[in-house]
């Protein structure tokens, strides 16, 4: 009997030891939902180059499983194992958009997933070429009322974030103006160069350096203050419109079940990473903003965005077609 006891208390002490030794033995997988190249990969690449020096250990490889706007990675990731060897980073499309436009999501967003932390955010920008003859905010809205649905807003596709803030602009002030789908980012940019549509909402990143090098006008920013990155750009909020603060935001969670010390040590590890001088100060160059809240902030923040978004969507009545 006390042969047996010992056995089972080595037995405990070994799987105690090896829930500890998180990450060891094999390789963790930043699963990204979308091609390689963008700003969620670019989140995920900067964290695997640097997980494994915060946490001693470790191995940690970036795999993307693009399509569905992101729904069939984040479907993968929570069909994974919640041992702490698969680790989602993305964007908030699969989070809080996706599963209001598609109806065959494979995965419950509120449910399916353990929230580690919101890594960035970075605010939309209301451009317009240079040469438009709008300059400011309320030569927008009042075109947009003495003309409902003549103004173009360009976006990268259906419910993008670029679309749903238009989306949203509108029913915040009443107006409609006309949405202008493409296929990406890269057409939507070069037909608003050429002044073929008349606005977008792009995001900070994207449109930094057209607005830098005078080829867009930027009217206003969706933060809640203003950018350092473009200081004479009032936000939204200043100009009246309170319901149209808006963020881009890439994010970092785990299928169900994470265990909690490893939850901890992700946290901590990803929070002190984004906060690391030499990897910040290219994200806020970039026109990122540093996030890197808690679990439960982000778990908070998820419902509510999920709900707003949901709104959103359902008064518009957008749908990914």
């Amino acid at each position: 009997m006390k042969r047996v006891l010992m056995a089972l208390a080595f037995g405990a002490a070994a799987v105690a030891a090896q829930a500890q030794a998180w990450p060891a033995g094999k390789p963790v997988t930043l699963l990204v939902p979308f091609p390689p190249g963008g700003s969620t990969d670019m989140i995920a690449r900067t964290l695997s180059t640097r997980l494994p020096e915060k946490l001693g250990a470790g191995t940690f490889v970036v795999q993307n499983t693009a399509g569905a706007g992101g729904t069939l990675g984040a479907a993968a990731a929570k069909r994974a194992a919640p041992d702490g060897y698969t680790i989602f980073v993305s964007s908030l499309g699969p989070f809080v958009i996706g599963p209001h436009l598609m109806k065959s999501v494979q995965y419950d967003p509120l449910k399916d997933f353990d929230y580690v932390s919101v890594a960035v955010q970075a605010p939309n920008v209301l451009a317009v070429p240079a040469n438009s003859p709008f300059k400011s905010v309320a030569e927008v809205m009042a075109h947009l009322k003495a003309q409902p649905g003549k103004m173009t807003f360009a976006s990268a596709g259906n419910g993008t974030s670029d679309h749903l803030t238009a989306e949203l602009f509108w029913q915040e002030t009443h107006t409609k103006g006309t949405h202008v789908p493409y296929k990406g980012g890269a057409p939507a940019m070069q037909d608003l160069l050429a002044g073929q549509v008349d606005a977008t909402f792009m995001n900070i990143n994207t449109g930094l350096p057209n607005i830098k090098a005078g080829k867009l006008r930027a009217l206003a920013i969706t933060s809640t203050k203003r950018s350092p990155l473009l200081p004479d750009v009032p936000t939204m909020e200043e100009l009246g419109f309170k319901g149209v603060t808006v963020y881009s935001w890439q994010a970092v969670a785990a299928p169900k079940g994470l265990p909690a010390d490893t939850k901890a040590k992700l946290h901590s590890a990803i929070a002190s990473i984004l906060n690391d001088a030499q990897v910040k100060q290219p994200l806020l160059d970039l026109g990122f903003e540093i996030v890197a809240n808690t679990p439960e902030q982000f778990t908070e923040f998820q419902a509510r965005e999920f709900a707003r978004w949901k709104k959103v969507i359902e008064t518009g009545k957008i749908t990914a077609d």
